[in-house]
């Protein structure tokens, strides 16, 4: 018998999400209104010990707009790791700032202050790490970092819904957090973001950001976008929210047996004090990583993601940023990362199964 294929993620979509979408068809308000308020309600309560919440319709526009609020622009340069999805350093470059890359912690794979540390200059204003993979970063050594040269702190929250260190949730950390709920997140709203704050003047110029300058229909304040989210996508994500710690200890643990059985390869590490709520569940592997991700396909019907092959700072989009730059712990990363499947949906013969592929190929020198 074939086996099925074991995805490396799989949205849950069920028919309470359908029902709610199915509900805000019928009462003729599909934009934004009253069900994307209830949902920035919900989440400040349930993810970010109650700063406040801005809806916004992705997780790149969380960032941009957020930046912009903050007064981020031409001349000013934002530390960013390069071992991410390039939407972090995409939205300093499209805030008008410089994205200055560093390098990240070999063992958490977030930027690591003392790099950050060496990075900074008289144009700095700000730090912006990323929560990678769904383990926190160091927030207090860059808060540190932050407080001594008088520069803002920022977070790149869209993998880690729910995720703490010690007492506190990620995005409620700096002046400003941004989530993603895009389909393969942690939680999703099919498609979107947040930005979370505990600046109401922050919150006030994101909301008039997202939605051409204005609170008030007609009297524009600011040159603003249309980067609202819909009241589809917000049902979506009320419904999602409330699955969501489920889902969260499901995630962790599934990364507990796989981290009890692994063989031949670097498993996660979590730092003291930190939550892991593991958007992905990443090891290193030293042989030929490329050909251990094609085997687990094509052998064992096991899919798996590298995220991320091409550090940013040599993307053609954004190389000319940091011409000639060396991250040697970045560079490390992406040729060793795999993500194996970690998501809920996952049962205990799939997780068998991974385990299986890995070691056996781990064994053979693959």
């Amino acid at each position: 018998m074939t086996q099925d294929f074991i995805p490396a993620a799989k949205p849950q979509i069920g028919d309470e999400e359908r029902a709610a979408v199915d509900r805000v068809l019928c009462s003729g308000m599909v934009a934004q209104g009253p069900e994307v308020a209830a949902f920035e309600r919900e989440f400040s309560a349930q993810q970010v010990s109650g700063v406040e919440c801005v809806a916004v319709s992705s997780g790149t526009g969380a960032l941009h707009l957020g930046l912009l609020a903050a007064g981020i622009g031409p001349g000013d340069e934002v530390i960013v790791p390069s071992f991410t999805f390039a939407a972090t350093a995409n939205s300093v470059a499209l805030a008008g700032g410089t994205p200055v890359f560093a390098d990240i912690e070999p063992d958490y794979f977030c930027l690591d202050p003392v790099a950050v540390r060496a990075a900074i200059t008289p144009r700095t204003r700000a730090i912006l790490p990323v929560h990678l993979y769904g383990l926190p970063a160091d927030m207090v050594g860059l808060r540190r970092l932050a407080d001594e040269f008088g520069l803002d702190l920022f977070e790149d929250t869209a993998q880690a819904h729910g995720a703490c260190l010690g007492a506190t949730r990620v995005g409620a950390f700096g002046t400003f957090g941004a989530f993603s709920f895009y389909p393969t997140k942690n939680m999703t709203s099919g498609e979107g973001g947040m930005v979370s704050t505990g600046s109401p003047e922050l919150a006030r110029k994101v909301r008039l950001l997202r939605n051409q300058g204005m609170e008030k229909r007609y009297e524009n304040e600011v040159i603003g976008f249309n980067q609202r989210m819909t009241d589809i996508h917000a049902a979506i994500g009320r419904v999602q929210l409330a699955k969501l710690s489920g889902w969260t200890a499901q995630r962790q643990a599934n990364a507990a047996f796989l981290d009890a059985n692994l063989q031949g390869v670097v498993t996660p590490k979590v730092r003291i004090d930190a939550t892991h709520v593991y958007h992905q569940y990443t090891i290193r592997v030293a042989g030929e990583r490329d050909r251990i991700v094609t085997a687990l396909h094509d052998e064992y019907g096991v899919g798996s993601g590298v995220y991320y092959p091409i550090p940013n700072h040599q993307l053609p989009s954004l190389e000319r940023f940091a011409p000639d730059l060396e991250l040697p712990e970045t560079a490390a990363a992406a040729a060793e990362v795999i993500s194996l499947p970690v998501h809920p949906a996952l049962s205990e013969a799939d997780l068998h199964r991974v385990v299986t592929a890995v070691n056996a190929l781990m064994a053979a020198g693959v």
